[in-house]
């Protein structure tokens, strides 16, 4: 079985759809961009220390830099989970957390995702003290 970090680093291409139907946010006819787990990895690496970003803004930032109306949301919420799993499970094997991909500043501990996380809401929001980022972020 692949582990959480073969699933980030996997060599995939992004694509960009023209749905027929409306999805979710999305209206029919708009190009959707799909993104790839390794896209969201470098995303997320880019917010800054002390930091956070809402998924609906990396989800606009994303669709704008590679030429897409909106970007999909459930592809987007499963690679994020992929990314904040392979994540913590180098912080695990002993990478500092200076290393890793800071999956804290736009997980939401809120969030159904923070829920399914092996981390765990505490950890998320232990981090995110850490930083100084303000609990309604």
């Amino acid at each position: 079985m692949k582990s959480w970090i073969d699933k980030r680093d996997c060599e995939k291409s992004f694509k960009i759809k023209t749905i027929d139907k409306k999805f979710a946010d999305i209206t029919e006819g708009s190009k959707m961009f799909i993104a790839t787990p390794l896209i969201i990895d470098e995303y997320v690496k880019r917010i800054p220390f002390g930091k956070s970003t809402q998924l609906t803004t990396m989800r606009d930032n994303l669709a704008i830099k590679y030429k897409a109306d909106k970007t999909c949301p459930v592809t987007t919420g499963i690679f994020l989970r992929i990314v904040s799993e392979a994540s913590y499970m180098e912080l695990k094997q002993g990478k500092g957390i200076d290393e890793v991909t800071p999956f804290w500043r736009i997980v939401n501990p809120n969030s159904k995702l923070a829920n399914k996380l092996e981390c765990g809401i505490q950890f998320i929001e232990k981090q995110r003290e850490n930083e100084g980022i303000k609990k309604t972020q």
